[in-house]
């Protein structure tokens, strides 16, 4: 796995941003729960913070490992992680992915159909071309599906789930990407259910997806 030579630190302008986009995604979440009673009544999580009125995505259109175009139509009739990540990315993401690999474990008593997909959005689409990151997902789990696209069409689906990232400075030909660490699940209808927020644990996660499952009609 390629690392960078030299990791700059993170600036505070770029923690900043990043803090308040999760902070929305999460807040939203609450605020869901708390004000919007129309939809069904949220399950009781451990980690999860889960949308009463599940938010529809708007219209996107990014590409796939295989080249083939990834958008809405890509995320409807099953549950989707979806991450955001860099493959030379030095910690934070192969750390998520094994973890996701590790909830995949868990839930493999599941029907095929309920089992959640698992996709990771490129925050680095100049370095990581479709076969790169086809590549790189796979080597954690042959499931995993790359998404990448331009980056301002990224960005833009980045920015409906409550996420945000920033190329940092280059170094020596090295730099590095800043980007939101939580999880979003997707649900069948392709609007965002639920945010899992850092620190990603495995248990934790397929348990809370065995509980939003439970609580829905669909599930």
């Amino acid at each position: 796995m390629t690392q960078s030579t030299r990791v700059p630190r993170l600036p505070l302008r770029t923690l900043a941003v990043l803090a308040a986009c999760l902070g929305a995604a999460l807040i939203g979440a609450w605020l869901a729960h708390a004000w919007l009673g129309r939809g069904e009544a949220p399950p009781a999580t451990e980690v999860a913070a889960v949308y009463d009125a599940p938010r529809p995505l708007p219209p996107f259109e990014l590409t796939a490992g295989d080249g083939s175009r990834f958008d809405a139509a890509r995320l409807r009739g099953h549950y989707t992680l979806v991450l955001f990540g860099f493959t030379n990315c030095p910690d934070l993401c192969p750390t998520t992915l094994v973890t996701l690999a590790a909830a995949g474990r868990l839930l493999a008593d599941l029907p095929a159909q309920r089992r959640p997909a698992v996709i990771m959005v490129s925050v680095d689409p100049r370095r990581d071309t479709p076969p790169v990151l086809s590549r790189y997902v796979a080597h954690f789990d042959p499931g995993f599906t790359g998404v990448t696209g331009s980056e301002p069409a990224i960005a833009a689906f980045a920015l409906t789930l409550g996420a945000a990232f920033q190329r940092g400075a280059e170094v020596d030909g090295s730099y590095t990407v800043d980007h939101t660490a939580a999880l979003f699940l997707v649900d069948p209808e392709a609007r965002l259910l639920a945010v899992f927020p850092t620190p990603h644990v495995a248990a934790a996660i397929a348990a809370d997806y065995r509980r939003i499952l439970a609580a829905r009609k669909d599930g």
